[in-house]
């Protein structure tokens, strides 16, 4: 075999590896908005490991919601009633570590609502993805929908 196929043969070997690692950090996230948008608390409640924090940046400071609230939240409301949707910028992993950098557009019932951008960190335990940590914003002006 030529250098070249080599070559190519290991870095397609990566690229494909890396790519499914991807899919798999991206499943929690995925299943989060998901949840939320069929109103699914099995659902949600499956994306998050059993200590995971929630946090939201306001105008005077950081708000702290518990998992459980949140979940009690969305599993109220319609289906379809909630949808965030969002583009992935940045996946970062380290072993059983992984950062993810989203930007997103929220829609009420149809009806845009506002954007901003979600901070994840994930744990792989039992050999699976968790949302261990989330922190966004949330703004009205400078929005770039997402489709």
């Amino acid at each position: 075999m030529n250098k070249i196929a080599v070559i190519a043969l290991l870095f397609g070997s990566f690229y494909f590896g890396q790519q499914n690692q991807n899919q798999e950090i991206e499943k929690p996230i995925r299943n989060l908005f998901l949840g939320m948008k069929n109103a699914d608390p099995e659902l949600l409640n499956s994306a998050f490991s059993e200590t995971a924090i929630l946090q939201t940046i306001t105008k005077t400071g950081v708000r702290n919601e518990e998992i459980k609230d949140f979940v009690a939240s969305v599993s109220k409301m319609e289906k379809n009633d909630l949808d965030e949707r969002i583009s992935i910028e940045a996946i970062h992993v380290d072993g059983n570590l992984a950062s993810v950098f989203t930007q997103y557009s929220f829609y009420f019932k149809g009806k845009f609502s506002h954007c901003g951008a979600n901070s994840f960190q994930l744990i792989k335990q039992n050999g699976e993805w968790k949302i261990q940590y989330i922190i966004d914003t949330r703004r009205k002006d400078n929005c770039k929908e997402i489709k």
